[in-house]
């Protein structure tokens, strides 16, 4: 009896070490989502407010501008396709890693050029590692987080929005304490991206599932299509027709239309108040509403869509509300501003709806790097030409009332995209 008295408790022991394990790796698991999500749009919500004053120092058109705003759907879509592959050979931990290394250095890089070439490269270096993060993160959550899926997509949308919206309210008085220069402005984001290097760097090195687990689940290590994805493996890598899926085409045209959208906000809101006669201050609190809004509605949409089998009737609904914002901009933007930015600020819960679901379509952590390097990749191509458009249409007329009619018919094919892509459906 005394030596069960004396092994029941080191049983116990024995159980509860794991078990703490676990919880730390899980615990480190959700520090880590979080500062790899609020890196992954100061890059470009950071440009949006002083993008006048980027302009007038590197001597460019709003042609050109069009371009700046159309880099970060480039960079997402021709990298996002690249990312599936090194994520097989070394693991999502460390390609995450080294792009979040690649974005601290391309945002130090930016505030230090001197023409428009440079600028868009330093950029385009800065975006491209946040294009890594962006395909994998949905994995990394399917993988460590398979029972939460929602509310950990609501969690990390949350902390991108925050990181957005810092970005966008707080780039110009940081630039005016140091003089208005706009440089500084943008130089204070690369130590945000810097930050998140550490915490990776540590969960690169941990398992996503502990040892005792590997046993009996499939390791995830194997390759993108039908296997795990925690460890480096090689081999050649199977390939599947999801173009000829049509939920994951409905999914990469619902992205793309949403980041259109998205895009077209984060380069020339500001603009767009500005020119309705708003102040440069004004028009970047009002910018970052928009994004404020997603903090609690992100989490909040996410973990309510994670209950759902289909969400097709909540992506309808935040479509209403993008159309009305749009229709509000075009027809008086000084009225209203501040209830149209809270309108577009409700149809940006796009982005996360579209991350729930594309974490939901997939079977399992591998359909889900496909599919997210898929819809994700895809989509952003898609959405290249819209920013580009707007910026000529509104060189071109000398008005925003064309380019916002353009964004509220866009509206509608991404209403009908949602509607399919929000089906109760499995792919992989």
């Amino acid at each position: 009896m005394a030596s069960d008295e004396v092994v029941g408790p080191h049983r116990v022991r024995k159980r509860r070490g794991p078990a703490r394990a676990a919880s730390a790796g899980q615990g480190a698991a959700v520090v880590a989502l979080l500062l790899a999500a609020v890196n992954l749009r100061p890059a470009v919500t950071s440009l949006g407010p002083v993008l006048e004053e980027v302009r007038a120092g590197l001597g460019v058109s709003a042609g050109v501008a069009g371009v700046l705003t159309s880099v970060p759907a480039a960079c997402f879509a021709l990298v996002g396709f690249l990312a599936p592959r090194p994520a097989r050979r070394y693991g999502p931990g460390p390609v995450v890693t080294a792009g979040l290394a690649a974005a601290a250095v391309g945002l130090a890089l930016r505030p230090f050029t001197t023409g428009a070439a440079s600028f868009i490269g330093a950029t385009a270096l800065a975006l491209a590692g946040i294009a890594v993060a962006n395909v994998l993160l949905p994995a990394v959550v399917k993988e460590r987080f398979p029972e939460r899926v929602g509310m950990m997509t609501g969690l990390y949308a949350m902390a991108l929005n925050l990181g957005a919206s810092a970005a966008a309210a707080l780039t110009v008085p940081v630039a005016q304490v140091f003089g208005g220069d706009w440089r500084i402005g943008l130089a204070v984001w690369a130590a945000l991206a810097a930050l998140a290097v550490p915490p990776w760097l540590a969960l690169a090195r941990s398992p996503a599932r502990p040892p005792h687990a590997r046993a009996t689940a499939p390791d995830f290590a194997r390759d993108p299509v039908s296997g795990p994805v925690s460890g480096p493996v090689s081999g050649p890598e199977p390939r599947a027709p999801l173009t000829r899926d049509p939920t994951a085409w409905a999914l990469a045209v619902y992205f793309g239309l949403q980041a259109t959208a998205a895009y077209v906000v984060i380069g020339w809101l500001p603009q767009i108040y500005r020119d309705a006669g708003l102040s440069a201050g004004t028009a970047g609190l009002l910018f970052a509403l928009t994004s404020v809004l997603g903090i609690p509605l992100s989490f909040a949409l996410s973990a309510a869509a994670g209950g759902l089998r289909s969400q097709s009737g909540i992506a309808v609904t935040i479509g209403v509300f993008g159309l009305a914002g749009y229709t509000g901009l075009w027809a008086a933007p000084a009225t209203a501003p501040w209830l149209w930015a809270v309108l577009l600020g409700i149809a940006n819960c796009s982005f996360p709806l579209a991350l729930t679901m594309i974490g939901m379509r997939g079977r399992d952590g591998a359909a889900v790097i496909r599919l997210s390097a898929f819809a994700q990749s895809t989509g952003y191509l898609l959405s290249i030409p819209g920013p580009v458009l707007v910026g000529a249409l509104y060189q071109h007329t000398g008005s925003w009332r064309t380019p916002l009619l353009f964004m509220s018919l866009l509206m509608l094919p991404q209403l009908a995209a949602g509607l399919l892509a929000g089906r109760d459906r499995r792919i992989g």
